[in-house]
């Protein structure tokens, strides 16, 4: 259950629910402006406790808007106590034209701690004809397990530059995810099973790893994006969370 939650300035913990009984909290985390400008700092801290389990999301697309040149910042830190399970399950992100955007996320698991999480980034509003032509995004994530490095992954992304246009990077597209799923037991997920998930449109991979799965997916579509990351949840939940799969009401609204 929700042992305390606190937020200062726009940022809102929203009332914990629990659709899958007491054992799981769902909650909802709200940042009412819905986006980032430059000169911005977001902290989100999150800890959750030993045999708890938690699933974070967001009602809506995150932005990252234009900046006049000084940089926005979100820095994301999830804490796991022993045989904790915790699921960060947000909406996409949109990356402005313009935008300078940093983004770190921390992941620190304790004995028997499992995480599931995912980002969804879209570079430019396609829907309204604009393209990311101008901007950088940083970005950071790093999964500790007591303290020892599972994964670290840094990069950068310059509008117009190499990792944005090359076939070895982003090949010109548009949108681009990550899945990453952390427990001790992955070696009993059915893989082929895994990748026979096909998304509508795009792009993707699965790759395991010792104790580690990671999912890209690579296109032009954030609700493919989305969709395919669901139904990998779906497959992944029950060996990583012990769990059927229950979406957040709020993915129906």
């Amino acid at each position: 259950m929700l042992a305390s939650r606190r937020h200062d300035g726009p940022l809102v913990v929203q009332k914990a629910l629990y659709p899958e009984g007491e054992a799981v909290c769902h909650n909802i985390i709200v940042h009412p402006p819905a986006g980032i400008v430059g000169g911005d700092y977001l902290d989100i801290h999150a800890r959750v406790g030993t045999h708890g389990h938690t699933l974070l999301t967001t009602p809506g697309a995150g932005k990252w808007y234009r900046s006049a040149g000084q940089w926005a910042h979100q820095q994301l830190t999830f804490t796991l106590d022993e045989a904790a399970c915790l699921e960060w399950l947000p909406q996409e992100t949109i990356v402005f034209d313009g935008a300078m955007a940093n983004i770190e996320t921390n992941v620190l698991l304790a004995k028997g701690a499992r995480y599931l999480g995912w980002d969804v980034m879209c570079l430019g509003r396609a829907g309204s004809g604009e393209r990311f032509q101008r901007g950088h995004i940083r970005n950071r994530v790093t999964i500790l397990r007591d303290g020892k490095p599972l994964w670290i992954e840094r990069g950068g992304i310059e509008a117009g530059g190499l990792l944005a246009l090359a076939a070895a990077g982003l090949g010109g597209k548009t949108v681009c995810g990550t899945m990453l799923a952390v427990a001790e037991n992955l070696e009993s997920i059915d893989l082929g099973a895994c990748r026979d998930l096909v998304a509508e449109a795009g792009e993707t991979s699965i790759t395991r790893l010792p104790g580690l799965m990671v999912v890209r997916y690579l296109g032009e579509s954030s609700e493919a994006a989305r969709r395919y990351f669901v139904a990998v949840w779906e497959h992944l939940r029950p060996v990583v969370a012990a769990r059927a799969a229950v979406a957040p009401r709020i993915w129906n609204t």
